[in-house]
Formats: structure tokens, C-alpha cells, sequence
């Protein structure tokens, strides 16, 4: 969901940079996502939880599929740091058989040595699911999943929120519902804490769409997770959990909330929350340490004079009800965007060379979110994937009952820095550019207050930054007082054709380069300055291969994620450096991107009947696109 709009440029401050890391990481990258058989290859949650061997088609082909994952969230057990849960859109599962008809869905990675060493898994409910736990997921009644994200309580049961679409009978319907899986200790609260959020024990749905087809009716979009873990003696263990609803063909929307008072197994009614603004998205939960609920999102600039701008809602009954939204930040976007120029498509041997998307087919001179080859080729010529500015919030549950703060970031374009592209593409506005920043701002919930920023968090002449996350911890070591923050996002700075007037990756000539990479810093008096800041990723990657919509246009997801514990935190990113670039064999004769946008793939040409086959060879490393991870400062 989209609203392109100027707002009046926002004086905002910049902290004092500290000298950078340009080549430090904090440790080894390390893989969550074996589609390549590595580690095991993809184990059964059943497995996992019993030590009964368990597997499927599903399982097997997600243990060499070289598939592609995005959009990765992880949590840290608030009980024991050794333990995380990751989650991803994944793909893993799809290549099953000629056609795509295996599910995309949720991942479930688990690492028991705080983060050096992740088992691949799916939860449960996936179509071809026959084990045990299939039949505690039986209100699922899709065949694809999405927007996963994750919460830990205080009692070791780990929450995984998702959205979901697709009939499982091959219908345009779009169900749009939305769900949480729960996993738990196998022996129960009291049991080892290594076992924490190890054993599935069902799933419920919290909100259902309407299964009108091509999203013409309700469904529900972009999840949000949160739960009590502090251990306060108010509002423990509670879960809440937070969405976009869109109806209409995404004609309207608004963010609901429900929450749970008995760990997940059932919701309350869901609660319309961002009355009265209207054009919303991105919304994020945060508790603070006097168990209050916050709810962020991002408003969409409209006609009625509304700017683009982070939102919050405040609920002290946790989260029975809330306030109406107070603008905390109004902002210029950062949006990608360009004209669709659609260009005739090569005729597949069958329909489902790709699983079906969710947008109509674009027309010529509509607005376009993302651009690459065919019916998604734009007239700037450059090839992108699509980014939003985004608002992510986090609350330190750990820092007593008197605290109220909320801590914020988001990535839009840095005031002053716009400038006309010369082409329909644009971040503003068609034809106008920008650099991206992320920034960060400290909120009283009581006052509503700002208290800290809105200040960037790592100002860099160079490059674009996207997709922040955050989180908030009081650290446990002795003599030590006070919130610390860890922040994560994608940063461009090493992209060799860095420029305000293209999209991230894209050079003048309209090829493509590794450009991203993941970056974080720390802040250890709750956002006054900042520092540690360093480069994560080991190797920078492309985010622009076209391996999605039938290898015709990019897409990264839309988050990175980062948790912490005290001392510990960690982040993840979705990643291209397995990625075996290509020729598309259609492209006669080759586009703009001169084939550095294309991923291997094995296609046929019959002459006589004028139709391409689909690709033939999807397992050879053309959609490795994986999840990766590390320590962070």
C-alpha cells in the first residue's frame, strides 16, 4: 500500500559520528536457512521436539532446494540467551514437482549456542504436513504464509505471528487471514531452559479475510508481535498482536490489535486502532517496563492534508484499550517508485512457472513500487526491488515499573538531499531523488513527548540506509545502569554507483552491483549518541536479481530484524551472495541491466508453437537467495 506525497522539509538534528568499522564484523556470518542440505538440511518441528524421525515431500525437497527466503525476524529466549527462534518467508518448499506447487511459508530456525549454529525447519500447518503436530494446526486453511514474526514470553513459549493467502485449491481466492503459532517448553515452564519454545502446540487464527478473490475483499497484511516477559506481577505473559487490514482491493485500511490473556489460545476481539488517519502500514508493538502497550505505525501523506508520518497509540490496561494515535514525527519520504513501461511477456509452457502474485497486472503509465523485466519493466529502464520508509518501535521491558519510554526509528529521505533524477524514477516523488538515513527518536509515553532526536544514527555522506529495526534492554551486569539500544539496517555505502538519482545498485548504464550489506550500532544511554557502529554482512550482495514473478523482478522483503538480552544481541538480513547469476534466454535482445540483473535458469524455445518452457534447472542457485545472521554490537 502506497500514498506518494511531499511534505514540508523537517529541520532534524545529527549526532556526532564516531569513527567507522568499515571492515569489521562482530564474528562469521551464519546461515539459518539450509535449503542446500547443509546442517542437516530441513528438519521436522516434530523431530525437533520428540526425536522421532519425521519427513515429508515438503521437507525433503526444502533440504535441497536452493530456494529463496526474505523478510527474517529472530528472538532471543529472555530466559536463557542461548536459545533463538528465526523465522522468513520461505520458499523452500515450492519446486516439489514440474510446476511450483509446494507452499511459501514460515520457517522455524532454532539455535541452542546463542546464534552459532541454526536447524532449519518449517512450523507446522503447511500443506503435505502429515506429521502429529498437522492436526494441531488444522484452523490454517491456506496454502502460502508470510510477514512472520516472533515474541518470547516469560515462561518459555515462543509466539510466531504471520499473515496469510492463497487457496490451497488453486483459486484466485485470497483468504488474507492472520495467525499465531505457538511453541513451548516440552516439560513446561519449569523444565530446562535450553528446551524453551521447542515444542509446537497449535495454532490460532486471530482474524480471518473474507477468500475474496485478487484481494478484492478483506484481508489482513503486515504482522506485528509482541508479549509481557518482564515479570511484573501486571500483565504477565500476555500476548498482543498487531496488523494492517486492506479492503476493497486495498481501497481502504486501517491497523487492528487483538491480545491474548492465556499464552495464545485464544485472541480478543480484534480493535480498529489508527482512527482517524487514514493510509496506514508498518505497525510495531512495544511494552515498556511499567507493562504499558504501545502501538507504532506509519501514516501515508492524502489529499485531507495528512504528512507521512510515525504515528503511536498507548494503551495502561494492557491492551484492552488504547488512545487515538498522536503524530510523533512527520518526514519526506523515502519510496521507491517509477512508470510501469510493460513490455510484451515471453509465453511460458505453463502458467505456474512461478507461484501467483498478489497485484494486478500493471499498466502502462501506472505507478510502479518496483521495476525489471516485461510486464514489470519501467521507462526509467533501472531494475529494483520495492522499500517504503518504514517505522519499527521497541520498549525495555527490564527497566522497572517507573519507565514509559518508547524507542524509535525509521528510514526516510534526509531533508535537503533531494534532487531530480533526470528519469520517471524517483523516491519523492517520480522524478525527484534522495538519500535515505535512518533515524532515531526517544518518546515519552506519559507526555508523548520527544525526549532524544529525531537524529540520524549513523549520518554518512554516501549511500542509501533501509530497513531499520531496534530493541531495547537493561543490561544484567553488575554496576551498569540504564537502557541499551541495538539497531540493525541495510546500508548501501559501499555501492559502487551510489547515487540520490537511482535506485540502490544501479549504475548509469543501468547494470546492477552488489551493493548491501547489513550494518548496526549501540547506544548505551537510551539514544543520546551512538556508537559501535559496524559493518555486519562478510560480503556485500546484489539485492536486484529478478527471482520473483517468473524471474522478471526483485524482491528483498521488508524488514530486517535484530533482538537482544542484556550483554547479548543479535541481528538477520536477507542475503544474495549464494546467488548464481544468469541469462534469461527471453531477453532478445538483452535489456538495460546487460543480463547483471538475471539469474541462471534453464529455458527451451519451440519454434513451431512460439512458447518458452519454464525454467527447468530451479534448484541450480538462481533463487539462493537465504537468510544470514550475526552477533551485533
Amino acid at each position: 500500500m502506497r500514498r506518494i506525497g511531499m511534505f514540508a522539509v523537517v529541520v532534524i538534528t545529527v549526532l556526532l559520528a564516531a569513527p567507522l568499522a568499515l571492515a569489521s564484523t562482530p564474528g562469521t556470518d551464519v546461515r539459518l536457512t539450509h535449503d542446500d542440505g547443509s546442517a542437516g538440511g530441513y528438519v521436522s518441528s516434530y523431530t525437533l521436539a520428540t526425536g522421532q524421525p519425521y519427513t515429508d515431500p515438503v521437507l525433503s525437497e526444502c533440504s535441497r532446494s536452493r530456494g529463496r527466503q526474505n523478510e527474517p525476524s529472530v528472538a532471543v529466549n529472555p530466559r536463557n540467551t542461548s536459545v533463538l527462534v528465526g523465522s522468513s518467508n520461505d520458499y523452500c518448499g515450492v519446486y516439489l514437482g514440474a510446476d511450483p506447487v509446494g507452499p511459501i511459508w514460515l520457517g522455524y530456525y532454532r539455535s541452542e549456542n546463542g546464534g552459532a549454529g541454526f536447524t532449519s525447519s518449517l512450523v507446522p500447518g503447511y500443506p503435505q504436513d502429515t506429521s502429529p503436530f498437522a492436526a494441531l494446526a488444522e484452523q490454517v486453511r491456506t496454502a502460502s504464509a508470510g510477514d512472520p514474526v516472533i515474541a518470547w514470553d516469560a515462561q518459555g513459549r515462543a509466539f510466531f505471528g504471520a499473515e496469510s493467502s492463497d487457496d490451497p485449491a488453486g483459486t484466485a481466492k485470497t483468504f488474507g487471514d492472520v495467525w499465531v503459532a505457538r511453541y513451548e517448553n516440552p516439560a513446561g515452564p519449569g523444565g530446562a531452559t535450553i528446551n524453551d519454545g521447542k515444542r509446537y502446540s497449535g495454532t490460532t487464527v486471530v482474524a480471518r479475510g473474507s477468500s475474496a478473490p485478487n484481494l478484492l475483499g478483506v484481508f489482513q497484511d503486515k504482522t506485528a508481535i509482541e508479549a509481557d516477559h518482564n515479570s511484573d506481577g501486571r500483565c504477565d505473559n500476555d500476548v498482543y498482536f498487531s496488523w494492517s487490514r486492506f479492503t476493497g482491493n486495498a481501497q481502504t485500511n486501517a491497523i487492528y490489535f487483538a491480545r491474548s490473556a492465556d499464552h495464545g489460545a485464544t485472541f480478543s476481539h480484534p480493535m480498529k486502532l489508527s482512527v482517524p488517519v487514514q493510509g496506514v502500514q508498518f505497525a510495531d508493538i512495544s511494552v515498556t517496563g511499567n507493562s504499558n502497550v504501545y502501538v507504532t505505525f506509519r501514516g501515508f501523506a492524502s489529499q485531507r492534508g495528512q504528512p507521512d508520518a510515525v504515528y503511536v497509540t498507548r494503551s495502561t490496561d494492557c491492551g484492552q484499550t488504547f488512545t487515538r494515535p498522536t503524530l510523533v514525527q512527520a518526514f519526506v519520504p523515502y519510496d521507491a517508485q517509477d512508470v510501469y513501461e510493460p513490455e510484451p511477456i515471453p509465453i511460458p509452457e505453463s502458467s505456474r512457472d512461478d507461484p501467483a502474485g498478489e497485484e494486478a497486472e500493471p499498466e502502462q503509465g501506472a505507478s510502479a513500487r518496483d521495476c525489471g523485466d516485461f510486464d514489470s519493466h519501467c521507462e526509467s529502464g533501472y531494475t529494483f526491488f520495492r522499500r517504503d520508509t518504514q517505522v519499527r518501535s521497541a520498549g525495555d521491558q527490564f527497566a522497572g515499573a517507573n519507565d514509559d519510554t518508547i524507542y524509535i526509528v525509521y528510514d526516510p529521505s534526509k531533508p535537503g538531499t533531494q534532487v531530480p533524477t533526470g528519469t520517471t524514477y524517483g523516491s519523492v516523488a517520480s522524478g525527484v531523488g534522495s538519500q535515505s538515513g535512518v533515524y532515531f527518536a526517544r518518546v515519552d509515553g506519559r507526555t508523548g513527548a520527544t525526549t532524544a532526536g529525531p537524529a540520524l544514527i549513523d549520518n554518512q555522506a554516501v549511500g542509501h540506509q533501509l530497513f531499520p529495526d531496534i530493541s531495547a534492554d537493561t543490561p544484567r551486569t553488575a554496576g551498569t545502569t540504564g537502557t541499551v539500544l541495538h539497531a540493525i539496517w541495510w546500508d548501501s555505502r559501499l555501492d559502487p554507483c551510489y547515487s540520490r538519482t537511482r535506485p540502490v545498485g544501479n549504475c548509469a548504464d543501468r547494470s546492477t552491483v552488489p551493493s548491501l550489506d547489513a550494518w548496526a550500532a549501540t547506544s548505551a544511554n537510551g539514544g543520546t549518541s551512538w556508537t559501535s557502529r559496524t559493518r555486519l554482512s562478510d560480503v556485500t550482495s546484489n539485492p536486484n536479481y529478478e527471482q520473483f514473478a517468473n524471474r522478471t523482478v526483485p524482491f528483498a522483503g521488508d524488514y530486517l530484524w535484530v533482538t537482544s538480552l542484556g550483554s547479548f544481541s543479535f541481528g538477520v538480513w536477507t542475503d544474495w551472495r549464494d546467488t548464481v547469476q544468469g541469462i534469461d534466454p527471453r531477453e532478445v535482445p538483452e535489456d538495460e541491466d546487460g543480463a547483471t540483473a538475471d539469474v541462471l535458469q534453464c529455458r527451451t524455445f519451440d519454434p513451431a508453437t512460439g512458447v518458452w518452457s519454464g525454467d527447468t534447472c530451479p534448484r541450480a542457485g538462481g533463487l539462493d537467495q537465504n537468510i544470514y545472521g550475526d552477533l551485533t554490537p
